[in-house]
């Protein structure tokens, strides 16, 4: 049975119509001086940290402690700006599938494997009320590498719960080929929805263990092994 749920924030859990590729734009612009600076960087899927080393070197901007915390300090001001100004929200179907996980007769731990800083994961789900729901994270600020955060959140909710935690034992809900390729770096299952910018047709040849359109289509019973 599923003890841990982690789960994917952009284009899993909510969207916000480019809020946050808007706000490294902005900070890019603002902080440094650098306009389309994020033309043709991939962000699905990535960590934070990943995506402004890409630009740094792309630029040739010092990548210095001092240099990424001057941009992750705009940007947390930027992103909280922005979200204001779009008419984002949460996924389909993510409030009856955690209403499900809930109301399971022992609900497992439910946490957050994301790419995004904690402040700027913190940002975006307190705008959508969804913050609170999370006991245990990983964060693009925790490890550049998007795989070694599955291992650390793995690690946290087993800290938190008492009690080993195998991989069999987490189910990981994403929405990019990169989230697929996490969880499997802890042997987790995977439900992959195309509520993100990968339709089913291109997340399939990674072979989730669940495709779906949208977390109204899965039993939150039939994932968890309930």
């Amino acid at each position: 049975m599923v003890k841990l749920v982690l789960f994917d924030v952009d284009g899993t859990l909510i969207r916000t119509q480019g809020a946050g590729i808007k706000a490294f734009e902005r900070t890019f612009a603002s902080e440094f001086k650098l306009s389309g600076a994020t033309d043709g960087v991939e962000f699905a899927g990535r960590t934070d940290p990943s995506i402004v080393r890409e630009v740094f070197s792309k630029c040739k901007i010092e990548p210095s402690p001092e240099n990424f915390n001057r941009f992750f300090g705009t940007y947390a001001f930027w992103l909280d700006h922005l979200l204001s100004k779009t008419n984002g929200g949460i996924c389909m179907g993510v409030w009856n599938f955690i209403n499900g996980l809930m109301a399971m007769p022992s609900p497992p731990m439910l946490g957050l494997l994301t790419g995004n800083i904690r402040l700027g994961a913190e940002i975006k789900l307190r705008y959508f009320h969804l913050w609170q729901l999370f006991q245990v994270a990983a964060f693009g600020d925790d490890d550049e590498n998007r795989d070694h955060l599955a291992g650390l959140a793995q690690k946290r909710a087993a800290d938190k719960l008492g009690v080993s935690l195998s991989g069999s034992e987490i189910l990981v809900v994403g929405d990019t080929p990169l989230d697929i390729q996490c969880a499997r770096a802890i042997q987790a299952k995977v439900v992959a929805v195309g509520t993100g910018g990968y339709t089913l047709d291109e997340l399939k040849p990674f072979k989730p263990d669940w495709l779906v359109a949208n977390l109204s289509e899965v039993a939150a019973s039939v994932v968890c092994g309930a």
